[in-house]
Formats: structure tokens, sequence, C-alpha cells
């Protein structure tokens, strides 16, 4: 399951950010494709991404004048969320596999949460109403409304989309500033971090895992749980890296279904299917 989970997330990645003339000239690939998103973070600037990302696009529908019910983003969240739920998180999302990688460093001492995590995981909410939702329709800049997330937080547009573009176009360089240095700064922290920390962005700050949760209960993609023939020997639990409880796998908004409870059950009592299945012991 591990080898197999990291071979997809690595091809998705290739797949959807392989547009290389992009990456070797500093341009970004504007054609048809990207009136398209794929279901993770994929950021627009990025000169190898051949699709568009839903918060990105999500942020442009709300920027537009007045205000319009985003229906193109809304019903794209809700096929890839009932369908999928966080299961793009755990295996389609490109800074989520930096992040996976990052972890796999063998330095510190790793840890699951934050202290205060049972506070800080409702951050990527606050982002994604704040940012995303409140800030792209109400945040101005001149006459044009900003979209906050992408421009003052996403550490994924920054390490796909801002640096490849300056590492490759002088001119871009020359005008890089302050809000690039934030930016970069960011970034810094949630590299840093993530060698330390299971996915600290997509625990702390990542609206699109907020969406993607509320669907997890009912998404058709689920880890079922076979509970007659669970011994609850806990090693399920030992190898959740968001620490989760037995009770709390596939259905609690933080499971990414990254497999690794599934790997780790030595009664097979956990795989992949649909609808989730819990039987009663007498």
């Amino acid at each position: 399951m591990k080898k197999f989970r990291l071979a997809v997330q690595l091809l998705f990645t290739i797949v959807t950010n392989g547009y290389l003339y992009g990456f070797l000239n500093g341009k970004i690939y504007r054609g048809g494709l990207k009136y398209t998103c794929v279901p993770g973070l994929n950021c627009y600037s990025c000169p190898g991404a051949i699709a568009s990302c839903p918060i990105g696009a999500l942020q442009a529908l709300l920027n537009r004048q007045g205000f319009h019910i985003p229906f193109a983003a809304l019903g794209f969240f809700f096929l890839f969320g009932s369908l999928l739920g966080r299961f793009v998180c755990g295996w389609l999302c490109p800074f989520g596999l930096v992040q996976d990688l990052l972890h796999k460093i063998p330095v510190f001492k790793k840890k699951k949460h934050l202290p205060g995590h049972h506070i800080l995981k409702y951050g990527k909410y606050a982002v994604l109403i704040l940012l995303v939702c409140a800030g792209s329709m109400f945040l101005f800049e001149g006459y044009a409304k900003v979209p906050a997330f992408c421009k003052y937080l996403c550490p994924s547009g920054t390490l796909f989309g801002a640096l490849p573009l300056l590492g490759a176009n002088e001119a871009l360089r020359d005008q890089a500033g302050g809000l690039f240095l934030w930016k970069a700064g960011i970034l810094l922290g949630i590299v840093l971090l993530s060698v330390k920390v299971y996915r600290p962005f997509c625990q702390y700050l990542c609206p699109l895992g907020a969406i993607y949760g509320w669907f997890n209960r009912f998404s058709l993609v689920q880890i079922q749980w076979e509970q007659e023939r669970c011994v609850s020997c806990m090693a399920c639990e030992r190898a959740c890296p968001v620490a989760l409880t037995i009770h709390e796998i596939s259905r609690s908004p933080e499971c990414i279904r990254c497999g690794k409870c599934v790997d780790a059950c030595p009664q097979k009592c956990l795989h992949f299917g649909g609808k989730r299945v819990e039987s009663t012991r007498s």
C-alpha cells in the first residue's frame, strides 16, 4: 500500500504539472485545459501546471463584481467530495506529497500533532471562511478584489509557481518584493515544520482539506472496519499519522485515507471499499 500510494502521488503530480516548456522558459500554460480543475491544490501560476486549482477557481468566481453564487466550484467540490472525500488529500495533492517526503527525512523526533491540536485543527476552517471566502469577496486592492488565500498564504503556489517562475524569468526577479519574502517565509516555516510534524499545512491551514473533510462520512471511498474480526490490538491507531482512533478512521474530517491503518492491521479487518460497515459485538 505504501509503495503504491507513493507511485500514485508521484504520477499524479507529474501528469498535472508536466508542462516542461513552461519550466524551461518561465511561461505559464494557458491552453484549454487551464479552464478545468484538478482535485488537489495545483497553482494556476505554476509554469508546469496544465490545469487549475479548485481553491483558485473558487476565489476567481468570488472575485467577480457583485455577488454571484459560485455554482461551478460548488458542484466541483460536491462531485469530488462525495466520491473521494479527503482521499484527494492523501493520494492526489502535490503539496501533500511534498510534506510526506519531508516527513521521511530522518532528523528530529517525529510528532503527529502540534501542541493545542484540538484547537489548531480548526484553523483550516478559519482560512476557508476568512481568506478564501470573505477575503475574496470584500478585500480590495485598488478597484480589484483580491484572491486573499493565493496571494497572502498558499505555500503550494510559492513552491510550484513563484519559485520556478522567478528562477527562469529575470524580469520577475527584479519585481519581487516584500510580498514574496512574506510568502517565502511561510513556505520555509511549513517546510521545516513538516520534517517534524506530519503534514502541518494539511492539518491546520488547508481550506481544500476543510471542504473535503465535510464529505468524509459519506464519500464513496471509505476504509471499512470489520469489527467482528478486530482483536483490539490498536496497531491501526499506532500507525495512523494523525492519531485517530479506530472509530474515527475514515469517518473523521481529519482522515486522509492514506491506508497506513490498512497496512498495519494484522487481522486484515480494515480495507478500502464503499460505505463503511461496523458490526456490533454482543
